[in-house]
């Protein structure tokens, strides 16, 4: 069975059985960024500073061969609801490469007439003329990398924008009207204190996006950061600093009228991402494109990291008919994932969802592992009408509707609890 959905006789059977959930979501991977970011573990093709300076060649073989391993991936039916453009830096690309592969995925899939279709920018990479252009193509919901709101963190970073060209950005964004609009920050940086922090959020609430994202920097072995720096070592800021700044963020967000409905996001009402909530609920989506990881029939699949690769890997899904044998995830992998995805979300996880589809005696034993979160207050129960319930440790679970981790302190501390969870139960 193939990663991108195998043979069409064992999918009828799956899809005639009612034991596969059909994807409603894809996720386009555009690798092509200026730079590599310090932090950046992400597969990515690096341009430099003139992406159009003998590469517009390179991105345009990539297109085509992205389009290809869409048209050979075969359809379980019912058409898409969401589409993401991520990357890499998605807003290098030109507006008719965007469209051709719009075109492609809605005449391949089919899409419904609201889909929320996104796609990541970054300032200093686009013009009005672009942003007009990504808009009459369809997409409707852009993210901006913003990440910080100080020239000094952003060459820290290695990013390739400044200051100044964030703002060219955001008042681009504003002269097209764009109806759904989100931007990122990262706290934790190298050297960033308190102050730098709260006056990026406040900026971010000045420039009143509808969804803003707050990463915690998180170190990997294979970056630039990875190399210079050890975590928790200066100049990173100490563990109970972005302890801080993580609560800060909460303050100062939902303060500001925005909802905190997942561990690093926050949305005005009506503007939370309805892709991104299809990966914490742990559904079923299609992705496409060097490195992108996708999840169908129970199976996660990552595809080459490098574009040689990945091309040669298309090629021979092409040879194939669309059937590549890739690995399926067991019954554990999807109950650590369930549980890990669905905690990052305000909501929580169902408990009735969970007993259904591991049974009454798992459902039990994560009750069991989470006992001293609960009593520590950082997990919590929650009945239908969403309010928090007291159980006690004898007391049968399934009288609650939902489990979830508190804000801010659950969210905190949500890689211990899970840590506990991961060992108890795998």
């Amino acid at each position: 069975m193939s990663e991108t959905l195998g043979k069409a006789k064992v999918w009828k059977k799956a899809k005639k059985s009612g034991k596969i959930d059909i994807p409603r979501s894809v996720y386009i991977h555009i690798p092509f960024c200026r730079r590599r970011c310090y932090y950046c573990d992400f597969p990515i093709s690096v341009l430099g500073d003139r992406p159009n300076n003998g590469t517009s060649a390179w991105i345009e073989e990539y297109f085509k061969v992205l389009c290809r391993e869409i048209e050979i991936t075969p359809v379980l039916g019912k058409p898409l609801e969401t589409v993401f453009f991520g990357g890499g830096t998605p807003s290098l690309s030109t507006v008719q490469q965007i469209e051709h592969t719009l075109k492609a995925i809605d005449k391949h899939f089919g899409m419904v007439s609201d889909a929320e279709i996104s796609m990541e920018i970054d300032p200093g990479t686009f013009n009005l003329q672009q942003l007009r252009g990504y808009l009459h193509t369809g997409v409707n919901r852009f993210s901006l990398g913003v990440q910080a709101f100080q020239d000094e963190l952003l060459q820290v970073c290695g990013r390739s924008h400044s200051l100044d060209d964030i703002f060219v950005a955001v008042d681009l964004i504003r002269q097209v009207n764009i109806p759904n609009f989100s931007l990122d920050l990262i706290s934790g940086l190298p050297h960033q204190t308190l102050q730098q922090w709260q006056h990026s959020l406040e900026t971010a609430i000045k420039i009143a996006p509808d969804h803003i994202s707050c990463y915690d920097l998180t170190i990997e072995p294979v970056t630039a950061f990875g190399r210079k720096y050890r975590s928790g070592s200066k100049p990173l800021p100490k563990d109970e600093m972005t302890a801080t700044m993580y609560r800060v963020a909460g303050e100062t967000l939902t303060g500001a009228g925005y909802e905190h409905y997942e561990i690093s996001n926050y949305a005005k009402p009506g503007y939370q991402c309805r892709h991104n909530r299809v990966y914490w609920e742990n559904r079923s989506y299609y992705a496409f494109g060097m490195g992108a990881a996708s999840y169908v029939a129970g199976q996660r699949f990552t595809r080459p990291r490098t574009r040689k690769e990945y091309y040669a890997w298309v090629e021979t899904l092409i040879e194939a008919g669309g059937a590549i044998d890739s690995p399926h995830n067991t019954s554990i992998d999807n109950l650590l994932e369930t549980l890990m995805l669905g905690l990052r979300l305000a909501e929580g996880v169902d408990i009735s969802a969970i007993a259904s589809m591991f049974g009454e005696e798992t459902l039990n034993n994560i009750w069991d592992c989470l006992q001293p979160y609960y009593r520590q207050g950082w997990v919590e129960a929650i009945d239908r009408d969403n309010n928090s319930v007291s159980i006690e440790e004898n007391e049968n679970v399934l009288q609650v509707d939902r489990i979830r981790l508190t804000d801010p302190e659950g969210f905190l501390f949500s890689n211990t609890v899970l840590a506990d969870l991961f060992d108890r139960l795998g």
